[in-house]
């Protein structure tokens, strides 16, 4: 019998997002990130983040639902050079609104994660029991580096991160009840690679994926009652890592459509076959395949409800 050959992994091709004003939006993106321009993609107006990497945007009349907590779909965001150098500069546009990262629940915050306490083993938070100890050992902040938060157009929450080698976009964070469920799905059916550091301890399986959510909240957070960050992963494409926490409350993830981060774009190469292999593994395909432009797409749903176009890419 001969082996079915594994179709190559799909390239970050888009993100997609509902706005009021396309355009405005463009234009903020293309100030704040240097590394970006204003582009077109199948005839509408885009944003180009470089290595084959687009933000896409479709005409809305009314602001598109924004809960950050509601969908799969968190926030989006760029590597920069020096995150504090940047934040500097933010600070100084009337245009940028720097979310605040609390500290405890009793609300204070600073505005960049490198000016309170290091997370330590790699979670980028720490405990009411870990703050506790680095208080009393007098642990002080880097300084250094670190990550802060911007509103972005149509209440879009933007991230920006380093130090790191050149400014690119980099991410997109996401919310899964079982992260590594999720990291599971998207390497059987999309052939995605872990992002290193974020697998689990143990080979994966859908009998041990289901890893409960940590007990304790960690701060620096967006959110005075802090968040949890236990169980995380995530996984690769292209360059641009899609990263999950688990979700914070105990509602159900609803679709992405319609909702401010709308899908997620992937370029493949050879469409059918894609999708004559999410068909055989029972993938739902909620629209298509459908003509995009010069090509073709297929709509799919992710694990966490997040729409998922293929674009074939020629």
């Amino acid at each position: 019998m001969c082996e079915v050959p594994v179709l190559p992994t799909p390239t970050f091709h888009h993100l997609h997002l509902n706005s009021v004003d396309p355009d405005a939006a463009i234009d903020f993106y293309t100030r704040q990130f240097a590394s970006t321009s204003r582009t077109t993609w199948n005839g509408e107006p885009a944003l180009d983040c470089g290595e084959g990497t687009l933000i896409l945007f479709s005409k809305v009349e009314s602001a598109p639902e924004t809960d950050p907590q509601r969908t799969a779909l968190w926030h989006f965001g760029w590597h920069v050079p020096d995150s504090r150098a940047s934040l500097e500069r933010y600070r100084q546009r009337r245009e940028v609104k720097i979310h605040p990262l609390y500290t405890s629940d009793e609300g204070d915050h600073v505005e960049i994660s490198s000016e309170t306490w290091p997370g330590k083993e790699g979670v980028l938070g720490l405990t009411r029991e870990q703050i506790r100890e680095a208080r009393a050992g007098g642990v002080e902040p880097t300084r250094r580096g670190g990550f802060s938060y911007m509103e972005g157009p149509d209440n879009a929450l933007v991230e920006y991160s380093g130090n790191q080698p050149k400014e690119r976009f980099n991410h997109v964070h996401m919310w899964q009840e079982h992260p590594f469920c999720a990291q599971l799905w998207y390497r059987l059916h999309l052939n995605a690679p872990s992002m290193p550091g974020r697998e689990s301890a143990t080979p994966l399986t859908d009998k041990n994926c289901q890893v409960p959510r940590g007990a304790d909240r960690t701060w620096p957070s967006l959110t005075r009652e802090g968040m949890y960050r236990s169980p995380r992963a995530a996984v690769m494409f292209s360059n641009v890592a899609l990263m999950w926490y688990p979700k914070q409350d105990e509602r159900t993830l609803v679709s992405t459509r319609g909702h401010l981060i709308d899908h997620i774009g992937l370029g493949v190469v050879d469409l059918d076959a894609w999708v004559s292999k999410l068909r055989s593994e029972d993938v739902p395909i909620v629209e298509g395949p459908y003509a995009l432009g010069d090509t073709h797409a297929v709509m799919i749903e992710g694990p966490g409800r997040e729409a998922l176009e293929l674009v074939e890419l020629r």
